[in-house]
């Protein structure tokens, strides 16, 4: 029988693997300043690194499907965060654009392998509460692209870019701690060796179809702030302390939003925590370029904190509605919210080239306001 217990252990020990890995995975944004500046690139090239990252997700799917079916999802987990770090902290040692996207791409698959599998562990060991789960799993994952900025630029600073690797140590050490852990944890088989990536999409596809469209709005608003607010910010102020800074608090209230909308979404339900995000993100969005001074940052932090509540509310989702291939149906969602935003990222950087960077938050925001009507279509 299913255990219905929430395991604040072992669903914390999870976060903290979600944490570090995605540190590494936060070093591009805050670095875009310095690698633009070094390959002398335009915007839209710095898009399609991002792009290339996300590249694998193409593998989502039958990365989910061998998880469900060989029990990998355990191995997976502990060893995507040195696989992640390395390419990372490689970043800094070439010096052509090509050798950069590769690394990137090398990534990208290790963020593949960890976050396909890892929710759905979180959603074993938070029993009935997977609202509450995966609130503690992404603010995991929020906490690290608030810190990560930080770590990058610190690193810069006192290293220098070409030594960036050396904070890959952080990355083995929770490998290790992983391994030891994760070993005794009763990880129950999620998958049916019958079961076809078609029965899957078929089973979840009543919430995955309204998702792939609020995803899709979602995706220039979030690759206009997470991806490009330092480059506006220092463009703005010549300060490249000052744009990670703006970045971490954009992201530390996004953990806060996060980890409230998790907890309330036990309460409330998970469709009105959606709707609330939905709704308001774009008009946070487009009072935070139309301001200024404190103002402005004010509306920066309301954004973190709204646009970034609808993170876990939407994997609970998709685990609620998993039925026996819950890794499967997390790689079919990875794989949609992945391409999305990969192509959103290139789209809202050769916007940004053109009209510039006020007019590109703009016209992200308006894109979100595309997200209300797929609201309608979830079926209770």
């Amino acid at each position: 029988m299913e255990n219905r217990q929430f395991q604040t252990g072992n669903v914390v020990l999870l976060s903290l693997g979600h944490f570090v890995h995605d540190i590494y995975t936060s070093f591009l944004s805050p670095l875009l300043p310095l690698i633009i500046e070094n390959l002398s690139i335009s915007l839209g090239q710095a898009g399609l690194l991002s792009t290339v990252h996300q590249l694998p997700s193409l593998l989502n799917p039958f990365i989910g499907f061998l998880a469900d079916r060989k029990g990998l999802a355990r191995w997976l987990v502990i060893l995507a965060p040195s696989l992640t770090a390395l390419p990372m902290g490689l970043m800094g040692t070439t010096s052509s654009y090509g050798g950069l996207m590769v690394l990137l791409f090398l990534a990208g698959i290790s963020v593949a392998l960890f976050h396909v599998p890892a929710p759905v562990l979180v959603a074993q060991v938070s029993g009935s509460k997977k609202g509450r789960g995966m609130s503690f799993y992404m603010t995991g994952g929020e906490t690290a692209r608030t810190i990560g900025p930080l770590l990058a630029v610190g690193a810069v600073s006192l290293v220098g870019l070409d030594r960036l690797y050396l904070t890959s140590v952080l990355a083995l050490m929770t490998t290790i701690l992983l391994y030891v852990r994760l070993g005794r944890l009763d990880i129950k088989s999620s998958g049916t060796r019958s079961h076809s990536f078609r029965g899957t999409l078929k089973e979840i596809w009543p919430v995955l179809a309204p998702l792939s469209g609020i995803i899709t709005a979602r995706a220039f608003m979030q690759a206009a702030l997470t991806v490009f607010l330092p480059v506006f910010v220092e463009r703005e102020t010549g300060n490249l302390w000052l744009a990670g800074m703006a970045l971490a608090c954009y992201e530390g209230l996004g953990v806060v939003g996060i980890l409230s909308a998790g907890i309330f979404s036990d309460r409330l339900g998970l469709r009105r925590i959606l709707t609330f995000s939905v709704v308001l993100s774009p008009l946070c969005i487009a009072l935070f370029v139309l301001t200024s001074g404190y103002v402005r940052f004010f509306m920066l932090l309301i954004t973190g904190f709204v646009l970034l509540a609808s993170s876990p509310v939407m994997l609970a989702l998709i685990q609620e509605n998993a039925g026996d291939s819950p890794s499967s149906a997390n790689g079919l969602y990875m794989m949609v919210s992945f391409l999305v935003r990969s192509a959103a990222i290139v789209l809202v950087g050769v916007i940004g080239d053109v009209v510039g960077l006020s007019n590109m938050y703009l016209i992200s925001a308006g894109m979100g306001l595309c997200g209300i009507p797929f609201l309608f279509m979830f079926r209770r």
